[in-house]
C-alpha cells in the first residue's frame, strides 16, 4: 500500500467518524425527523457529496449511529471484572459509568433515544440491550450467593431498569439526573434490600473510587 493511498483512507475514516458525531450531534439538537443532511454535513464542515459518498441517506446515517452507539454501551458493560469485586459491586460501577457516559458522549445518548423511536425497526435497542446485561448480572450474582434471601431477580431487574433509562430520558434536558450523586442516591435505596445485611458495608454506593 503506497504512503499516498494510507493518507487518502485516514482522511476518509476521519471524515466518516467526523459525520457520525455530527449526525448525533444534529439529531440530539432536532431529532431524526427534523435533523437535515444539510445541517449534518455543515456541522461536519464538508460538503452535501462529501457526505453522501460515506452515506447514502439519512436513514443509512442513524443506523450508522446507532452501530456505533451499541460499540459503545458495550464498552462500557464488558469490562473486566476486577479480582475480589463482587458482581453486585460491578453493577453499581457500570450504572455510574454508563451515567458518566450518557452525560457526555452524544452518540450514545442518542443511540439509547433511538430505541424509543417507534417509527423505524427495531434493529439494536440499546435499551433492550442494557436490561438484558443487568439481568445477567443479577443471575451471576445470585448465583455467587450475592443477594440477600428473597431479592427476587426480575423484581430488581424492573427497579434498575426503569430507574437508569429513566435518568437517560430525563437528563437530555437536566444533566442532573445523570451526576453520580443520583445514580448513588438510587443504589443507596436499592442496597438494603438487595444484599445481605453483613456484606452491605463492602459494597460501595457512590461507584469506583476515583484516584
Amino acid at each position: 500500500m503506497t504512503e499516498q493511498l494510507m493518507v487518502k483512507q485516514e482522511r476518509a475514516a476521519r471524515t466518516r467518524d467526523t459525520l457520525i458525531r455530527s449526525a448525533a450531534e444534529v439529531f440530539d439538537r432536532d431529532g431524526i425527523s427534523g435533523a437535515s443532511l444539510t445541517a449534518i454535513s455543515s456541522r461536519a464542515g464538508v460538503s452535501n457529496g462529501a457526505l453522501h459518498f460515506h452515506f447514502a441517506s439519512k436513514a443509512a446515517l442513524v443506523d450508522v449511529v446507532e452501530e456505533e452507539a451499541l460499540t459503545r454501551l458495550l464498552a462500557v458493560t464488558n469490562g473486566a471484572l476486577s479480582l475480589g469485586t463482587s458482581r453486585v459491586q460491578l453493577l453499581v460501577d457500570v450504572t455510574h459509568a454508563l451515567a458518566e457516559k450518557l452525560r457526555g458522549d452524544v452518540v450514545l445518548r442518542v443511540g439509547f433515544a433511538l430505541s424509543g423511536e417507534t417509527s423505524r425497526p427495531r434493529r439494536m435497542d440499546l435499551r433492550e440491550r442494557w436490561r438484558r446485561w443487568v439481568e445477567e448480572t443479577l443471575k451471576q450474582a445470585e448465583s455467587a450467593g450475592e443477594l440477600r434471601r428473597g431479592a427476587g431477580v426480575q423484581d430488581v431487574v424492573t427497579a434498575v431498569v426503569a430507574a437508569t433509562v429513566g435518568f437517560e430520558v430525563l437528563g437530555v434536558r437536566d444533566p442532573a439526573w445523570l451526576s453520580a450523586s443520583t445514580v448513588a442516591r438510587l443504589w443507596r435505596l436499592l442496597l438494603p434490600t438487595l444484599v445481605p445485611a453483613a456484606h452491605l458495608a463492602g459494597i460501595e454506593a457512590g461507584g469506583p473510587r476515583r484516584p
